[in-house]
Protein backbone atom coordinates (compact mmCIF):
# COMPACT_ATOMS: atom_id res chain seq x y z
CA UNK A 1 0.00 0.00 0.00
CA UNK A 2 1.21 3.50 -0.82
CA UNK A 3 -0.18 6.71 0.68
CA UNK A 4 0.65 10.18 -0.60
CA UNK A 5 0.39 13.18 1.73
CA UNK A 6 -0.10 16.57 0.11
CA UNK A 7 0.69 19.32 2.61
CA UNK A 8 -0.80 22.69 1.72
CA UNK A 9 0.52 24.80 4.59
CA UNK A 10 3.45 27.23 4.62
CA UNK A 11 5.92 24.90 6.35
CA UNK A 12 6.18 27.01 9.51
CA UNK A 13 7.84 25.44 12.51
CA UNK A 14 4.80 26.11 14.71
CA UNK A 15 2.30 24.57 12.27
CA UNK A 16 0.26 21.94 14.17
CA UNK A 17 -0.62 20.21 10.89
CA UNK A 18 3.04 19.24 10.43
CA UNK A 19 3.06 17.62 13.89
CA UNK A 20 -0.05 15.61 13.00
CA UNK A 21 1.50 14.57 9.67
CA UNK A 22 4.65 13.31 11.39
CA UNK A 23 2.60 11.25 13.86
CA UNK A 24 0.59 9.71 11.00
CA UNK A 25 3.71 8.93 8.97
CA UNK A 26 5.21 7.08 11.94
CA UNK A 27 2.07 4.95 12.25
CA UNK A 28 2.01 4.18 8.51
CA UNK A 29 5.67 3.16 8.52
CA UNK A 30 4.99 0.76 11.40
CA UNK A 31 2.21 -0.74 9.27
CA UNK A 32 4.67 -1.21 6.35
CA UNK A 33 2.91 1.44 4.28
CA UNK A 34 5.01 3.38 1.79
CA UNK A 35 4.51 7.11 2.41
CA UNK A 36 5.40 9.98 0.08
CA UNK A 37 5.00 13.57 1.31
CA UNK A 38 4.65 16.48 -1.09
CA UNK A 39 5.07 20.02 0.26
CA UNK A 40 2.96 22.14 -2.08
CA UNK A 41 4.84 25.34 -1.18
CA UNK A 42 7.98 23.70 -2.64
CA UNK A 43 6.11 22.39 -5.69
CA UNK A 44 4.35 25.60 -6.74
CA UNK A 45 6.23 25.78 -10.06
CA UNK A 46 5.23 22.19 -10.87
CA UNK A 47 1.70 22.29 -9.49
CA UNK A 48 0.09 21.49 -12.87
CA UNK A 49 2.04 18.25 -13.27
CA UNK A 50 1.71 17.16 -9.62
CA UNK A 51 -1.64 15.34 -10.22
CA UNK A 52 0.33 12.80 -12.26
CA UNK A 53 1.80 11.52 -8.96
CA UNK A 54 -1.69 10.35 -7.94
CA UNK A 55 -1.32 7.42 -10.33
CA UNK A 56 1.21 5.82 -7.97
CA UNK A 57 -0.96 6.07 -4.82
CA UNK A 58 -3.64 3.89 -3.21
CA UNK A 59 -4.82 6.71 -0.96
CA UNK A 60 -4.07 10.37 -0.32
CA UNK A 61 -4.18 12.67 2.68
CA UNK A 62 -4.90 16.33 2.00
CA UNK A 63 -3.30 18.16 4.91
CA UNK A 64 -3.83 21.88 5.41
CA UNK A 65 -3.85 24.58 8.07
CA UNK A 66 -6.54 27.23 8.48
CA UNK A 67 -4.60 30.33 9.51
CA UNK A 68 -7.32 32.89 8.77
CA UNK A 69 -9.83 31.55 6.22
CA UNK A 70 -10.14 28.30 4.30
CA UNK A 71 -7.54 25.71 3.37
CA UNK A 72 -5.20 28.18 1.67
CA UNK A 73 -4.17 28.98 -1.88
CA UNK A 74 -1.64 26.19 -2.46
CA UNK A 75 -4.15 23.44 -1.64
CA UNK A 76 -6.77 25.07 -3.86
CA UNK A 77 -4.24 25.34 -6.71
CA UNK A 78 -3.47 21.64 -6.35
CA UNK A 79 -7.17 20.73 -6.41
CA UNK A 80 -7.65 22.97 -9.46
CA UNK A 81 -4.82 21.10 -11.18
CA UNK A 82 -6.46 17.76 -10.30
CA UNK A 83 -9.69 18.98 -11.91
CA UNK A 84 -7.99 20.29 -15.05
CA UNK A 85 -5.19 17.78 -15.57
CA UNK A 86 -5.79 14.77 -13.30
CA UNK A 87 -6.66 11.28 -14.49
CA UNK A 88 -10.32 11.14 -13.41
CA UNK A 89 -10.50 7.39 -13.85
CA UNK A 90 -7.57 6.93 -11.44
CA UNK A 91 -8.89 9.51 -8.97
CA UNK A 92 -12.22 7.66 -8.94
CA UNK A 93 -10.43 4.72 -7.27
CA UNK A 94 -8.47 6.78 -4.75
CA UNK A 95 -9.35 7.17 -1.08
CA UNK A 96 -8.85 10.61 0.47
CA UNK A 97 -8.67 11.52 4.14
CA UNK A 98 -8.70 15.22 5.12
CA UNK A 99 -6.33 16.52 7.79
CA UNK A 100 -7.16 20.09 8.86
CA UNK A 101 -5.79 22.02 11.82
CA UNK A 102 -7.06 25.52 12.57
CA UNK A 103 -5.12 28.15 14.51
CA UNK A 104 -8.10 30.54 14.40
CA UNK A 105 -11.45 29.01 13.42
CA UNK A 106 -13.15 27.24 10.53
CA UNK A 107 -11.57 23.78 10.63
CA UNK A 108 -14.91 22.03 10.07
CA UNK A 109 -15.76 24.23 7.08
CA UNK A 110 -12.30 23.61 5.58
CA UNK A 111 -12.63 19.87 6.10
CA UNK A 112 -16.01 19.94 4.35
CA UNK A 113 -14.48 21.90 1.45
CA UNK A 114 -11.84 19.19 0.95
CA UNK A 115 -14.45 16.44 1.12
CA UNK A 116 -16.73 18.17 -1.40
CA UNK A 117 -13.82 18.88 -3.75
CA UNK A 118 -12.62 15.27 -3.70
CA UNK A 119 -16.11 13.88 -4.23
CA UNK A 120 -16.61 16.28 -7.14
CA UNK A 121 -13.42 14.89 -8.64
CA UNK A 122 -15.03 11.46 -8.32
CA UNK A 123 -12.81 10.10 -5.53
CA UNK A 124 -13.70 8.18 -2.37
CA UNK A 125 -13.63 9.90 1.02
CA UNK A 126 -12.69 8.19 4.27
CA UNK A 127 -12.77 9.71 7.81
CA UNK A 128 -9.97 12.11 8.63
CA UNK A 129 -9.15 14.69 11.32
CA UNK A 130 -10.08 18.30 11.98
CA UNK A 131 -9.23 20.22 15.15
CA UNK A 132 -8.70 23.66 16.64
CA UNK A 133 -5.09 23.95 17.78
CA UNK A 134 -3.96 27.59 18.39
CA UNK A 135 -0.62 26.50 19.89
CA UNK A 136 1.50 23.68 18.50
CA UNK A 137 2.71 22.85 22.03
CA UNK A 138 -0.81 21.70 22.94
CA UNK A 139 -0.54 18.96 20.36
CA UNK A 140 3.10 18.06 21.05
CA UNK A 141 2.65 17.76 24.82
CA UNK A 142 -0.76 16.11 25.03
CA UNK A 143 -0.43 12.33 24.84
CA UNK A 144 -4.17 11.81 24.45
CA UNK A 145 -4.23 14.04 21.36
CA UNK A 146 -1.38 12.02 19.85
CA UNK A 147 -3.25 8.79 20.54
CA UNK A 148 -6.31 10.16 18.72
CA UNK A 149 -4.18 11.01 15.67
CA UNK A 150 -2.58 7.56 15.75
CA UNK A 151 -6.04 5.97 15.89
CA UNK A 152 -7.14 8.10 12.94
CA UNK A 153 -4.12 6.90 10.94
CA UNK A 154 -4.94 3.28 11.78
CA UNK A 155 -8.54 3.84 10.68
CA UNK A 156 -7.36 5.27 7.34
CA UNK A 157 -5.16 2.21 6.82
CA UNK A 158 -8.04 -0.11 7.70
CA UNK A 159 -10.47 1.77 5.45
CA UNK A 160 -8.15 1.52 2.43
CA UNK A 161 -6.93 -2.00 3.13
CA UNK A 162 -10.48 -3.34 3.35
CA UNK A 163 -11.61 -1.31 0.31
CA UNK A 164 -14.68 0.01 2.12
CA UNK A 165 -17.13 1.54 -0.34
CA UNK A 166 -19.12 4.76 0.05
CA UNK A 167 -22.71 5.58 -0.82
CA UNK A 168 -23.27 7.75 -3.92
CA UNK A 169 -23.33 11.52 -3.47
CA UNK A 170 -25.08 14.20 -5.50
CA UNK A 171 -21.87 16.03 -6.47
CA UNK A 172 -21.14 13.18 -8.89
CA UNK A 173 -23.96 14.50 -11.06
CA UNK A 174 -22.31 17.94 -11.01
CA UNK A 175 -19.01 16.41 -12.14
CA UNK A 176 -20.61 14.63 -15.10
CA UNK A 177 -22.38 17.79 -16.20
CA UNK A 178 -19.59 20.30 -15.64
CA UNK A 179 -16.33 18.52 -16.43
CA UNK A 180 -14.87 19.02 -19.87
CA UNK A 181 -11.32 18.31 -20.97
CA UNK A 182 -9.39 21.46 -21.74
CA UNK A 183 -8.42 21.66 -25.43
CA UNK A 184 -7.03 25.21 -25.51
CA UNK A 185 -3.26 25.76 -25.58
CA UNK A 186 -1.84 26.94 -22.26
CA UNK A 187 0.94 29.54 -22.21
CA UNK A 188 1.77 30.24 -18.55
CA UNK A 189 4.43 27.53 -18.23
CA UNK A 190 5.87 24.94 -20.58
CA UNK A 191 4.74 22.26 -18.14
CA UNK A 192 1.21 23.57 -18.37
CA UNK A 193 1.32 23.23 -22.16
CA UNK A 194 2.43 19.62 -21.81
CA UNK A 195 -0.18 18.92 -19.14
CA UNK A 196 -2.90 19.70 -21.66
CA UNK A 197 -1.95 16.53 -23.51
CA UNK A 198 -1.26 14.46 -20.39
CA UNK A 199 -4.71 15.30 -19.03
CA UNK A 200 -6.63 14.49 -22.22
CA UNK A 201 -7.67 10.90 -21.58
CA UNK A 202 -8.67 10.31 -25.22
CA UNK A 203 -5.33 11.65 -26.43
CA UNK A 204 -3.40 9.41 -24.00
CA UNK A 205 -5.39 6.34 -25.05
CA UNK A 206 -4.74 7.10 -28.74
CA UNK A 207 -1.03 7.61 -28.04
CA UNK A 208 -0.80 4.24 -26.28
CA UNK A 209 -2.51 2.53 -29.23
CA UNK A 210 -0.15 4.23 -31.69
CA UNK A 211 2.86 3.24 -29.60
CA UNK A 212 1.79 -0.41 -29.61
CA UNK A 213 1.39 -0.36 -33.40
CA UNK A 214 4.72 1.38 -33.93
CA UNK A 215 6.45 -1.04 -31.56
CA UNK A 216 5.18 -4.02 -33.57
CA UNK A 217 6.25 -2.32 -36.79
CA UNK A 218 9.66 -1.55 -35.36
CA UNK A 219 10.20 -5.15 -34.25
CA UNK A 220 9.49 -6.27 -37.82
CA UNK A 221 12.28 -4.03 -39.06
CA UNK A 222 14.91 -5.22 -36.58
CA UNK A 223 16.65 -7.47 -39.10
CA UNK A 224 16.98 -4.56 -41.54
CA UNK A 225 18.26 -2.34 -38.75
CA UNK A 226 21.01 -4.78 -37.78
CA UNK A 227 22.62 -4.35 -41.20
CA UNK A 228 23.20 -0.66 -40.61
CA UNK A 229 26.44 0.35 -38.91
CA UNK A 230 26.26 1.46 -35.28
CA UNK A 231 27.11 5.09 -36.08
CA UNK A 232 24.48 5.22 -38.84
CA UNK A 233 21.77 3.39 -36.90
CA UNK A 234 20.28 6.41 -35.14
CA UNK A 235 20.41 8.82 -38.13
CA UNK A 236 18.79 6.14 -40.30
CA UNK A 237 15.96 5.79 -37.77
CA UNK A 238 15.22 9.51 -38.08
CA UNK A 239 15.35 9.38 -41.87
CA UNK A 240 12.86 6.50 -42.00
CA UNK A 241 10.35 8.23 -39.73
CA UNK A 242 10.65 11.73 -41.17
CA UNK A 243 7.26 13.30 -41.94
CA UNK A 244 7.80 16.76 -43.50
CA UNK A 245 5.79 19.67 -42.14
CA UNK A 246 4.96 22.71 -44.29
CA UNK A 247 7.16 25.81 -44.03
CA UNK A 248 9.57 24.22 -41.59
CA UNK A 249 13.15 25.50 -41.32
CA UNK A 250 14.67 24.20 -38.09
CA UNK A 251 17.96 23.02 -36.63
CA UNK A 252 18.10 20.55 -33.73
CA UNK A 253 21.09 19.51 -31.66
CA UNK A 254 20.65 16.33 -29.60
CA UNK A 255 23.35 15.63 -26.98
CA UNK A 256 23.54 12.01 -25.86
CA UNK A 257 25.41 11.63 -22.58
CA UNK A 258 28.55 9.59 -23.16
CA UNK A 259 28.76 10.51 -26.86
CA UNK A 260 31.55 12.83 -28.01
CA UNK A 261 29.49 14.24 -30.88
CA UNK A 262 25.92 15.47 -30.99
CA UNK A 263 23.23 14.28 -33.38
CA UNK A 264 22.33 17.21 -35.64
CA UNK A 265 19.02 17.46 -37.51
CA UNK A 266 18.58 20.09 -40.23
CA UNK A 267 15.05 20.38 -41.59
CA UNK A 268 14.39 22.53 -44.67
CA UNK A 269 10.82 21.93 -45.76
CA UNK A 270 10.75 18.44 -47.30
CA UNK A 271 14.51 17.95 -46.94
CA UNK A 272 16.18 16.38 -43.91
CA UNK A 273 19.89 16.19 -43.15
CA UNK A 274 21.03 14.04 -40.23
CA UNK A 275 24.66 13.82 -39.10
CA UNK A 276 26.98 13.52 -36.12
CA UNK A 277 28.78 16.75 -35.27
CA UNK A 278 27.90 20.24 -34.09
CA UNK A 279 25.69 23.13 -35.18
CA UNK A 280 25.83 26.85 -34.42
CA UNK A 281 22.74 28.48 -32.88
CA UNK A 282 20.31 25.54 -33.02
CA UNK A 283 16.61 26.31 -32.64
CA UNK A 284 16.39 23.58 -29.99
CA UNK A 285 19.16 21.80 -28.06
CA UNK A 286 18.25 18.59 -26.21
CA UNK A 287 20.29 16.61 -23.68
CA UNK A 288 19.37 13.08 -22.61
CA UNK A 289 20.70 9.62 -21.76
CA UNK A 290 21.17 7.12 -24.60
CA UNK A 291 18.52 4.82 -23.15
CA UNK A 292 15.96 7.66 -23.31
CA UNK A 293 16.67 8.13 -27.02
CA UNK A 294 16.36 4.37 -27.47
CA UNK A 295 12.92 4.43 -25.84
CA UNK A 296 11.87 7.23 -28.19
CA UNK A 297 13.05 5.49 -31.37
CA UNK A 298 11.42 2.24 -30.22
CA UNK A 299 8.07 4.03 -29.81
CA UNK A 300 7.92 3.68 -26.02
CA UNK A 301 8.30 7.40 -25.27
CA UNK A 302 7.82 10.76 -27.02
CA UNK A 303 10.03 13.83 -26.93
CA UNK A 304 7.25 15.73 -25.11
CA UNK A 305 6.76 12.89 -22.64
CA UNK A 306 10.48 12.69 -21.90
CA UNK A 307 10.65 16.46 -21.33
CA UNK A 308 7.58 16.42 -19.06
CA UNK A 309 8.98 13.69 -16.80
CA UNK A 310 12.39 15.37 -16.60
CA UNK A 311 14.34 12.79 -18.63
CA UNK A 312 15.14 15.40 -21.31
CA UNK A 313 16.64 18.85 -20.76
CA UNK A 314 15.66 21.33 -23.47
CA UNK A 315 16.93 24.76 -24.49
CA UNK A 316 15.34 26.90 -27.17
CA UNK A 317 11.93 27.47 -28.70
CA UNK A 318 9.28 25.28 -27.07
CA UNK A 319 7.05 25.19 -30.16
CA UNK A 320 9.95 23.77 -32.15
CA UNK A 321 10.38 21.07 -29.50
CA UNK A 322 6.75 20.05 -29.94
CA UNK A 323 7.31 19.81 -33.71
CA UNK A 324 9.74 16.90 -33.18
CA UNK A 325 6.95 14.45 -32.38
CA UNK A 326 5.03 15.60 -35.48
CA UNK A 327 8.03 15.30 -37.81
CA UNK A 328 9.33 12.04 -36.29
CA UNK A 329 6.34 9.94 -35.11
CA UNK A 330 8.25 6.94 -33.79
Amino acid sequence: MKIHIYYGGRGLIDDPTLVAVRVMMTVFEELNVKVAKYDLFDQKNNITTLPQTLKEADAVILASTVEWHGVGGMMMSFLDACWLYGDKERIGKLYMAPLVMSTTYGEKEAELDLINAWQTLGGIVCPGISAYMPEVSELENNEQYRLLIEKAAENIYRYVNQQIISLPVSVMAVRKAAYKTRNTALTQQETEQLSEYASDEHYVAKQKEDIRELTDLFKGKMSEKNRVGEEEELPEAFRRQFKPQPNTHLKYKINLKGKAKALVLRVEGKDLEVSWGDVVYPDVELTMEENVMREITEGRKTFQGGFMEGAIVSKGDFKSLRMLDSMFPF
